[in-house]
């Protein structure tokens, strides 16, 4: 798979580029999407991606969804409640025991999905960032960009600024990003930073772009669609806080099956993301972010009133006597 191009377009997959005289007569390429997901941790990226894949899957796609987070949670709800085995993990035992890695110790499917999770250090012995960068150099080694997928999804967490989880939008590694977030001033504060991420790489000559927004656990109050309004992205799709969903979510059950109640939301979804232009969005300001919701809710009353060092001393301690000297003027 190559990089993504400037276009809405998806990227070429295994084959060279072809002259214009030569085009016309050769057979059609095809096509892979690379869409990254980002959304805050818990907003439910792992669930929307899990039901997108499956769905996609079974109108015949061949998907590969990776889990860039390193709590590896991703690929839970699509095997079941299963963990896999984590990149990072697997490698780690591999190259221990002197072995390389190979494709089905660390990619596993179900129903026409692949899937892999990438994985992370343990609490307080690296950088998950770094394990990220990691992880893909594993998967360029095992063969990344000449797998034959109609779309990879890829599952990062968007509270975290360093760089690894900036990987995709850094470097061009997908056509375009979409953002999960909900009717709540952190997940969208996530979302908007995402933004702003996306037009400082922009900036520097990158190519990925904001396909739209998904809003899960939409309870109808609105916040969310008059933030994508306003930075001028698309509402890809907006999951209900519905119990059913969430029944079934915490029984690790797919709900975005063909013929299921919920799969005309996911057949959406599927559409959507894939013909859902890379857009330039205009993240908010902090300030025009807290407009978005009533004032009783974040406080926006609020007035900031500076401190003084009286406030941050004890009195005693701001009358010591001075040792300067003091010359009477002759």
């Amino acid at each position: 798979m190559a990089n993504a191009p400037a276009t809405a377009g998806a990227v070429n997959v295994g084959l060279p580029e072809q002259s214009a005289a030569s085009s016309s007569a050769a057979p059609a390429i095809k096509q892979t999407q690379i869409i990254a997901i980002y959304g805050k941790g818990g907003i439910g990226k792992s669930f929307t991606l899990a039901n997108l894949s499956y769905m996609l899957a079974q109108q015949g796609k061949k998907v590969l969804l990776i889990g860039c987070d390193p709590k590896s949670d991703t690929t839970t709800l699509l095997f079941g409640g299963k963990a896999c085995p984590t990149i990072i993990e697997t490698s780690s035992k591999k190259k221990a025991a002197g072995e390389e890695v190979a494709i089905g110790d660390v990619c596993f499917k179900r129903d026409g999905v692949f899937a892999m999770e990438l994985g992370g250090p343990e609490v307080g012995r690296g950088c998950g960032g770094r394990g990220i960068i990691h992880g893909f150099e594993i998967l360029e080694g095992l063969g990344f960009h000449e797998w034959d997928f109609d779309y990879v999804l890829l599952d990062f967490l968007g509270d975290v600024v360093c760089g690894g989880f900036g990987l995709p939008i850094a470097r061009d590694m997908c056509q375009k990003v979409i953002v999960v977030g909900s009717n709540d001033l952190q997940s969208l504060y996530v979302a908007n930073n995402v933004c702003s991420a996306v037009e400082y790489f922009r900036g520097l000559g990158g190519n990925v772009g904001v396909a739209g927004i998904v809003i899960n656990k939409d309870d109808g109050t609105g916040e969310a669609q008059a933030w994508a309004q306003k930075v001028g992205i698309p509402v890809l799709a907006s999951i209900p806080a519905d119990d059913d969903i969430r029944r079934k979510s915490a029984a690790y059950q797919i709900v975005g099956v063909p013929g299921g109640t919920w799969a005309p939301l996911f057949e959406e979804l599927g559409v959507n993301a894939a013909e859902a232009p890379p857009l330039r969005a205009k993240p908010l300001s902090q300030d025009e972010l807290l407009g978005l919701f009533a004032s009783d809710a974040v406080g926006r009353d609020v007035v900031l009133e500076p401190a003084t060092i009286e406030d941050m001393c004890h009195a005693a301690d701001l009358n010591k006597p001075s040792l300067e000297v003091v010359y009477d003027e002759a």
